[in-house]
């Protein structure tokens, strides 16, 4: 007897994830680390491996596991669904709670039904809060004690930069400014859409990213693809899959790069200027493959997806393929393991962490559906030296996962504050977790210069 799409999520999740036994990891989650990663041959399915943590949320006064030498606390707790982090001069915290948008039922196939209840399953697929709330810690103890609803009724917000007297919140829909007076704890100002981002009734990757070039002249936004692998038509592709630079002023905006399948995290390489992003990778091709990733973003460059990955790696599943696009496509810079849902990127220019964080990049990996066992659910660390990754990656906070496979929570964005403690948006925990050195180490104090 067919069951109603409507059954209990637990239940479905558990026979989709039977559906894909077979399909077990053969390599090590190392192997898809760095700039070379084991990349075996591709394993095409027809029912996709569904692996999912379901989502619990943190039993009382626990906590993630920090790194020799690092510790953590709970910044801010009883949010809702805190996706990103933008820290503001003055100290600020800015929390984007968030969710992907309702999308209509019509024309919508059984397979995304089916893969709406597994992230809902997982901790996704909430009513989105569509706002931005500010945390602000007062007396300096590490926890916030003022939290104000700072911009209400957006539409599934994310990004977040400010510059000069205006903030730019990336809708998914589009990109908006609003006037910021330094200090204030709303802002009741109606928003200006400097531009339209690509949404619609499909909107596969919905969250839209923004950083600000140096000068404040240019905006940068990273757009997903509006599918796995452009199976939706590429008309439906268009300034998707890219990063796209607008103008600050006029709202006039190009394509900057593409062929990134679902770029994210953003980031200025502070030795070369240089801008940086995290990118979710392809699924359905086994637990070995692909590599999300990390890298430098050249303008006018091309990634690959949805035709080739890790560089001219075919994907034999698209139609038509495009050898010349295959040809051109950039090999990323250093691949951040199979299926890890690399989403947040800072840079560390502060001096309050250990030494050995200096220079490096901090990532948070959301964690995987699509591969067993799990990858992810972790905070990472990349080690740089002269603007280039210069080593392997290292555990900053762990434990998102209990012994029993269940997400606890499941870490988004990253952000540095004011202070030089490393800030993490934990979207299934409902908190920002703020990470320090441990105390009794000798604290050097001051920020790294940019040599």
């Amino acid at each position: 007897m067919r069951r109603p799409i409507g059954f209990r999520a637990p239940l479905l999740a558990s026979i989709l994830s039977l559906t894909g036994c077979a399909d077990m990891s053969k390599l090590p989650e190392s192997a898809a680390y760095g700039p070379d990663p084991q990349l075996p041959e591709p394993r095409r399915q027809k029912i996709p491996t569904v692996h999912v943590a379901k989502a619990i949320g943190w039993p009382p006064s626990a906590a993630p596991t920090p790194a020799p030498g690092l510790a953590v606390q709970r910044f801010a707790g009883d949010l809702q669904h805190p996706r990103w982090l933008y820290v503001l001069p003055n100290g600020d915290v800015l929390v984007a709670e968030s969710d992907a948008p309702s999308k209509p039922e019509k024309n919508r196939g059984i397979r995304a039904r089916i893969m709406d209840r597994v992230m809902k399953y997982a901790g996704s697929r909430t009513v989105s809060p569509d706002r931005i709330t500010l945390l602000r810690d007062a007396n300096g103890d590490g926890i916030a004690e003022v939290r104000s609803s700072f911009l209400e009724g957006l539409s599934s917000p994310f990004g977040m930069e400010l510059v000069g007297d205006f903030l730019y919140i990336a809708n998914t829909d589009a990109l908006l400014r609003f006037p910021y007076t330094p200090g204030t704890l709303k802002i009741n100002e109606p928003g200006v859409r400097v531009t339209d981002l690509p949404g619609g009734p499909i909107n596969h990757h919905w969250t839209k990213n923004v950083i600000a070039s140096p000068d404040g002249t240019k905006l940068y936004v990273a757009v997903g693809s509006n599918s796995n692998v452009g199976e939706n038509g590429m008309a439906n592709e268009e300034r998707r899959a890219a990063i796209l630079e607008v103008d600050a002023i006029s709202g006039v905006s190009k394509v900057f790069a593409s062929g990134l399948r679902n770029p994210v995290g953003m980031a200025w390489e502070p030795v070369t200027g240089v801008l940086w992003t995290v990118v979710n990778e392809r699924d359905e091709i086994g637990s070995d493959l692909v590599p999300d990733y990390l890298t430098s973003v050249k303008p006018g460059g091309f990634y690959g997806w949805p035709y080739s990955y890790y560089g001219n790696h075919v994907d034999p599943r698209v139609r038509p393929s495009d050898p010349a696009q295959v040809a051109r496509a950039i090999k990323p810079d250093y691949a951040l393991g199979n299926h890890t849902a690399s989403l947040g990127l800072t840079f560390y220019q502060d001096r309050l962490l250990p030494e050995r964080y200096w220079g490096g990049a901090f990532i948070g990996q959301h964690g995987s559906w699509n591969r067993k066992p799990h990858s992810g659910y972790k905070v990472v660390f990349i080690p740089f030296s002269k603007g280039r990754p210069s080593g392997l990656p290292a555990d900053v906070l762990t434990g998102f996962l209990n012994e029993n496979g269940e997400a606890q929570g499941r870490p988004v964005g990253v952000v540095v504050d004011r202070d030089g403690a490393l800030l993490v948006a934990d979207d299934v925990g409902n908190t920002v977790w703020r990470v320090t050195q441990k105390p009794g180490l000798p604290v050097m104090g001051s920020t790294i210069p940019v040599m």
